[in-house]
Formats: C-alpha cells, structure tokens, sequence
C-alpha cells in the first residue's frame, strides 16, 4: 500500500461520520436550510482565498516546473473553476451568489482549520506537510459526492444534486497529483516524519468535518467576532 493509500484509509471513519451529519444529509435530500447554504458559502469564499494563498506558498517547494505549472493553473481553478459549485448552491437557495458572499464570515471551525495548513506551509521545509494538510479537502468532497450519487437517499431532482455531480469527477486531477507528490515527497522520509505528516492528513480531515457542522449549526464566536477582512 503507498503513503497516500494509507493516509486515504485512515480517514474513511472519519468521512463517514461527515457523510451521515447534518450538513450532507439534508443537501442529499435537498432539505438543506439557506442559512446554513450562506453560512458555508461565506466561509468557504474566505477559506478557498487562502487554500490559493497556500497554493502560491507551494510554488518556491515545488521538485520540478511540472508541478509549478500545475500549481498555477490550480490557482487559476480555485479563483473561477470552484465558484461554478458554489452558484449551485446559490441557485438552490435563490439568491445571487455574489450578494452572499459579500457579507465575510470568519467562524472558528474554519480559522482553526485555515491557520493548521499554514501552519503547516510555514515551518516545514518538506511539502509533504502542506499538501497532507491540504489534500483531504478535495479527496473528502470526492468521496462524499460519489457515495451521495449512489445512495438511496439522493434527491435526484433538487439542485443540490449538481454539487455532487461537480465533486464526484472535477477533484480527480488534483487528488492524483497530491498523492503522487505525497509519495514521491515521504520517500526518504523517517518513520517519524510520516507520523506526523499522517497526523497533519487525519487533522484537516477532522477539520472538514467541523466546517461542514460549523454552516450547518451557524457556528459564531462566543465575543461575536465573526467578521474577517
């Protein structure tokens, strides 16, 4: 089994348990409320500006101009690619999505998630820390868009179908790119070091799941600091 195949099996239990919340029950059956859609396109505007942040810090480790070109066309993804499935869910909801985004949310389940990959990104030389702390993005929303497609349960008729068809196939190019990076980059490795890379891979999949509850709850700060510019 490769680095990256084990890193995907430890976090099935924990997609799991983001597959049968809240969030991604109610959007299977079109049930999702709007202020929960807000709340996550909010967010997910102000976490998507800096996973190409992250992207841009990347550059400067890449091993070869292969992957700098494809980090490039990634930022060029994340800044017009991804708003296609995040329309969707404004569509679902009836409301532009520019006008939603317009009003910032900063809630804590994403500024912790946000501040691990920098965290990451900042005091590891290695690569491999950032993009284990990056990659369970795509590859929880892949997994969760099939396993949505093939259940029962599925709404077939609401909107909220056309996110999980988006997820289920435009992930793919980039999730093989980060397990081949995650391999080739935990070669020379110790045991150690692939510990704590696996550890920085397990977090942000712990971290997707709080995100996803943080919209679905509306999550705030307790001092009522929410916004962030």
């Amino acid at each position: 089994m490769s680095f990256s195949d084990e890193l995907k099996q430890a976090s099935k239990p924990i997609i799991e348990e983001i597959y049968n919340d809240g969030f991604i029950q109610d959007l299977l059956k079109g049930k999702l409320s709007k202020q929960a859609v807000r709340q996550y396109l909010r967010a997910d505007a102000s976490y998507l500006k800096e996973f190409t942040n992250l992207y841009a810090l990347l550059i400067p480790k890449a091993p070869t101009m292969k992957e700098v070109k494809f980090l490039v066309e990634q930022i060029e993804f994340m800044l017009d690619g991804e708003v296609e499935a995040h329309e969707i869910l404004a569509d679902y909801i009836n409301e532009p999505y520019e006008e939603i985004v317009k009003e910032k949310v900063w809630p804590p389940s994403g500024d912790h998630y946000i501040k691990h990959m920098y965290y990451h990104a900042y005091t590891h030389e290695n690569a491999a820390y950032t993009i284990a702390a990056m990659a369970p993005c795509p590859y929880v929303y892949e997994v969760v868009a099939k396993w949505g497609l093939e259940d029962s349960n599925l709404n077939r008729d609401a909107l909220t179908a056309k996110w999980l068809d988006f997820y289920s196939t435009e992930m793919a190019p980039l999730i093989e790119v980060f397990d081949r990076l995650l391999n080739e980059l935990t070669e020379h490795c110790t045991e150690q070091e692939k510990r704590e890379i696996k550890e920085a891979f397990l977090q942000s999949t712990v971290h997707e799941r709080h995100f996803f509850n943080m919209a679905y709850i509306d999550e705030e700060w307790d001092f009522g600091g929410a916004n962030h510019e």
